[in-house]
This record gives C-alpha cells, sequence and structure tokens, in this order.
C-alpha cells in the first residue's frame, strides 16, 4: 500500500495554489475597562487566517477568489470586508477584548494608525516568494511572505518617523510603547505549496521555521517587548485535505491524519526555537497559542461548544461529507450557504467560522492554551514589567 501522505502529495498537487488556512478571566466579548487596558496599538502578521482586507477577489489566491463577494462577511458586517471568513476574525475578538478598534489592513489604511496596523495577507508565505521562483513554483501563489509584511512594517514606522530600534529616538519609543505584536499563524501555505514538487517536507520546514524565528528576532531587536505568536492548526481537519486525501489517511477523529501529524511535528520544533528566543531576549514576553491542540480539543467534543457540523463547509458546494469542491470554491455560482454559520466549523472548506474563530480566541485568551498564559502577558504590561 502506498503511503496516505504520498497519496495526499499527488492528489493535491492540482490544487496546491488554494489555502490551507481573545479580558482577563472573563468571556472573550468582554472588554477591559479603559482604566485598566494594557496595549494601546496591535501590529498584526500572518496569512488568511488574520488578514482583515490586505487582499481582495483579484489579489487574494486564485482558489478564493471571492472573498470582496457576499457570502464574505454576512454574520457580522453583513457584507465582505475581505476577510475569508462569514464574519470577525481572532484577531478582532482579541482587539474587541482589549477595547481597541478593528486592524486596518495595511494597504488601504485611513488615518496614522494609532491602534496598529494589520499586515497580514491572505496566501502569505514564511519563506520568500523567490524560492518558489526558483523551484518553478509559482501558479496563483500569492507573491507577498513574512518579509514583505516586515517591509511593510518598516515603511509604516518610516512614515511616524522612527527609523531604528524603539531605544533610538522619542518617535520610535511611541511608536513602541503600549504595543503588541501578534504573528498570527503561518507556513501552511509553505506546505500547501510544495506539495507534489520535488522539495522535500524537511526542506519547507528547515525554511519556514528560520524565517519565522529570524522575523521574531528582527521585531525583537527592533523592541517588541510583548509578543504572541500562533502555532499551525490541525490542517488535516479542513475539508480541503479530506477531499484530497485517501480514506484510509484518517485519524481518531475523521482527520487527515498524515497531514495533521506534519503540522504537529514543525510546531513541536517551532516552539523549541521560541524558547531559544525566550532565552536570547530574558526581557521580552513571547507567548506561543497551541492553535493545534485548541482547535483538536473542539473536533474531539465539538457539541460542548456549541457545534453541529465538524467537517463540512459551511459555504461551497458538493454536499456531503465535506461540501467542497476545489473548483466550485465558496462564492461561486455553483456554491450555496448554510442557513447557520455559527453550528458549523469551517467555513469555506480552508477558513473558519466566526463562531470558530471566536471560540479559539477565548481559549487562547481566558484558556489553557496559551503559554505562558494570555493573562500573564497582560498582567506583566499592567504592571510595567
Amino acid at each position: 500500500m502506498a503511503t496516505s501522505f504520498s497519496h495526499f502529495s499527488s492528489k493535491i498537487s492540482v490544487a496546491a495554489f488554494f489555502i490551507f488556512y481573545s479580558s482577563l478571566a472573563t468571556s472573550i466579548s468582554t472588554k477591559t475597562s479603559p482604566e485598566a487596558i494594557p496595549f494601546k496599538k496591535i501590529y498584526a502578521f500572518g496569512d488568511s487566517f488574520t488578514d482583515t482586507g490586505n487582499t481582495k477577489s483579484l489579489s487574494g489566491p486564485g482558489g478564493f477568489g471571492h472573498v470582496s463577494n457576499s457570502p464574505y462577511g454576512i454574520t457580522f458586517f453583513h457584507h465582505s470586508t475581505n476577510r475569508y471568513s462569514d464574519g470577525r476574525l481572532v484577531i478582532d475578538f482579541v482587539a474587541e477584548s482589549l477595547s481597541l478598534p478593528f486592524l486596518p489592513p495595511y494597504r488601504y489604511m485611513k488615518g496614522n494608525g494609532a491602534n496598529g496596523v494589520n499586515f497580514a495577507v491572505a496566501g502569505s508565505t514564511a519563506i520568500s516568494h523567490s524560492f518558489f521562483v526558483k523551484n518553478n513554483l509559482t501558479l496563483n501563489i500569492t507573491p507577498e511572505s513574512i518579509q514583505t509584511q516586515l517591509l511593510w512594517f518598516n515603511k509604516f514606522m518610516e512614515r511616524q518617523g522612527c527609523i531604528g530600534s524603539a531605544s533610538s529616538s522619542p518617535a520610535c519609543k511611541a511608536a513602541f510603547d503600549g504595543a503588541l505584536f501578534w504573528v498570527g499563524e503561518m507556513g501552511v501555505n509553505d506546505y500547501a505549496y510544495t506539495i507534489g514538487s520535488t522539495v522535500p517536507n524537511e526542506t519547507i520546514q528547515k525554511l519556514v521555521i528560520s524565517s519565522l524565528t529570524g522575523f521574531l528576532e528582527e521585531i525583537l531587536n527592533k523592541g517588541a517587548r510583548h509578543v504572541v505568536v500562533q502555532g499551525l492548526p490541525p490542517s488535516g481537519c479542513l475539508p480541503l485535505a479530506l477531499v484530497l486525501t485517501s480514506e484510509d489517511d484518517r485519524d481518531n477523529i475523521g482527520c487527515a491524519k498524515s497531514v495533521n501529524s506534519q503540522t504537529q511535528n514543525h510546531n513541536m520544533i517551532y516552539q523549541t526555537k521560541l524558547q531559544d528566543l525566550r532565552r536570547q531576549f530574558p526581557e521580552a514576553v513571547i507567548t506561543y497559542l497551541d492553535y493545534w491542540t485548541a482547535y483538536h480539543t473542539v473536533m474531539e467534543n465539538p457539541a460542548r461548544y456549541g457545534f453541529e457540523e465538524r467537517l463540512k463547509a459551511c459555504c461551497g458546494s458538493g454536499g456531503p461529507p465535506y461540501n467542497f469542491q476545489v473548483f466550485a470554491t465558496c462564492g461561486t455560482p455553483s456554491a450555496s450557504v448554510c442557513q447557520n454559520p455559527s453550528q458549523y466549523i469551517n467555513w469555506d472548506g480552508v477558513h473558519l467560522t466566526e463562531a470558530m474563530y471566536k471560540e479559539l480566541a477565548d481559549m487562547f485568551v481566558n484558556g489553557t492554551f496559551s503559554h505562558p498564559p494570555f493573562s500573564e502577558l497582560l498582567g506583566k504590561k499592567l504592571r510595567g514589567d
């Protein structure tokens, strides 16, 4: 029998350009009191799980080219905001819980970004775009990477009058003062874009983690002192992965075993590198959000969290069991949308519903899935540590 992952690799190559991919001891929707707001701003980075509008239908990943249209955004905003969901994302719930406004996307921001900016881009990779060009892996791949987002951040800082580190000038001190740096999950796209190629998964893992740790080192050197880093989710639970893998490649909760094993292994190595950074920058607080375990916990007992559909996309085509077809995704004429998105974990086959993002945000901020606890990060900030 051929290995399950080999089977997955051969089949997903036809769709490799698709994306795989909140307050203390209270509800996530509860805002902190004005006198105890720990952060003045958030600088966010990541991919489509964090992007609040840097991509639109024509500039986003080819497989999900309808994000600017209905039914995207129907649940909360009642119109598309170019978020890859029916409503708010984890970063939106975090901002709300900190009594901050939703982060404006860097590309379309108005004003001076006093409360922060979102640099995340749907389809973004951790590895630089040149790597994919060199290996002839450029089909519908978003050219932006984490390096692009760092470049945008540096340009934004220059507009604030900051050229250098937080200690280099009053302008830089003001730009970094009271800032929470949010680094959303990154790397799923890198794996997806190279599946079916001759590039070994081990190479991608090494390059992705090296790029992300390099990025983190860069912002820490600049003066970031409160950093939140998300790990990868169990991508094997996404309808896309399930449609493109064989039925014998399943774990105990019905997800693609080979894909989940890959992301879990990635997260273990990534956390080791984060521990190295904590030793290198002892004055900083680096909180790791265990996306994999939080998501997996919901999948194990969805009813506890109010979900009825674990694996089926709310918006898509093809019907049960996954309601996902790679060439008839959410927003296309062939696709339809469910009546109650809040009962679904998955929104469009790759991205999650607002309801799921809300649960995850609560698990990160008020639960036990952040290390050290998010409350510790907030407490240290309020104490001025």
